[in-house]
């Protein structure tokens, strides 16, 4: 049975949601490489570029109330991550952009807190794109307005994240209490609207079920401008309410992964090092994905804390990772 999903998807046939939660399902470690190697073959049949997105993490002043019960990049919110708030300078967002630029990263991603309606993220990308060559992708969730947007999009911000996470709502409301799933999805369509790329993605291991997984990927599908879809495993940060929730299964992720390659062949698939792990990135790119977010040069100026984990990937190991696997890495 699962030869033949395989071999539909390899042909570039529609799988049914019933044929994806089968492929989720798989246990048989003989299947599971089946499925990363259609992944990969869909994917290098388009290119065997693999892009690298570093970041400018521009303030952890948050000021959504309740927190979100698994951040630990608001200020205060966990003693592994940035406890203590900040509010870079623009000269600190440029020296930063620079060095990104110096490494032949050619994307990154400037994020940030909430409460600030997406003046922060308007102001990082204009000076990214007035002082180098990079693309620039704004994640700054759901604290956009339609006059921010407007100017990412004045601005030439190529791509703009707002990750649903789950749109299992009973779910999305016990982990984000402070802001409602259709804030976020009324800024996804707003992005979308104003014809920038849009990035969205998965946090999974919330408590949702695969059920809920496939039906987000669908979803995912109204929006006419997505070009990414970032994929992140839960991984808990001391000292936040859900320091206490399990980690999800790196095995459970990798097959994500494939089957989000197989839904979506042309959509960039991105996978955060912190929350893959820096050694994972190997696996996560045997799996199908194109994309590897939060690397960082050893010429960074800036301390960084992953979003999701502390820990990050560091680009020139990054770098041999995808050329021992007979890809290439984009640069500038």
């Amino acid at each position: 049975m699962i030869d033949d999903i395989l071999e539909k998807a390899n042909n570039n046939k529609e799988l049914t949601d019933e044929e994806f939660i089968e492929l989720l399902r798989i246990e048989k470690d003989s299947d599971i490489e089946k499925l990363f190697k259609t992944a990969v073959n869909i994917r290098n049949k388009i290119s065997k570029v693999i892009k690298l997105t570093s970041t400018i993490h521009i303030t952890n002043k948050c000021q959504i109330q309740p927190r979100c019960k698994y951040c630990g990049f608001a200020e205060e919110t966990s003693s592994k991550g940035y406890y203590n708030a900040f509010y870079k300078s623009d000269d600190e967002i440029l020296k930063a952009a620079k060095s990104i630029n110096e490494a032949s990263i050619p994307r990154v991603s400037c994020s940030g807190g909430y409460g600030y309606k997406g003046k922060q993220a308007v102001n990082a990308t204009r000076i990214v794109k007035e002082n180098t060559d990079l693309e620039v992708l704004v994640n700054v969730g759901g604290d956009l307005t339609e006059k921010s947007v407007n100017q990412l999009a004045d601005l030439n911000c190529d791509t703009v994240c707002c990750n649903l996470e789950t749109i299992n709502e009973t779910v999305y409301n016990e982990a984000k209490p402070g802001e409602t799933l259709q804030q976020r999805i009324d800024v996804c369509q707003m992005v979308s609207d104003a014809g920038i790329e849009l990035s969205s993605g998965l946090l999974l291991g919330l408590g949702e079920s695969e059920e809920d997984r496939i039906k987000h990927l669908r979803f995912l599908n109204n929006f006419d401008t997505l070009g990414e879809i970032p994929i992140m495993g839960f991984n808990p940060y001391e000292d936040t309410p859900m320091a206490n929730h399990p980690p999800f299964p790196l095995k459970e992720q990798l097959k994500f992964i494939a089957v989000t390659r197989i839904m979506y062949p042309h959509v960039r698939i991105t996978v955060p090092t912190p929350t893959i792990g820096p050694r994972n990135v190997e696996f996560s790119l045997n799996a199908g994905a194109n994309n590897l977010a939060t690397v960082i040069a050893d010429n960074y100026p800036l301390e960084v804390k992953g979003v999701g984990s502390p820990s990050y990937g560091n680009y020139s190991e990054v770098v041999d990772v995808i050329n021992q696997l007979g890809l290439e890495p984009q640069k500038i």
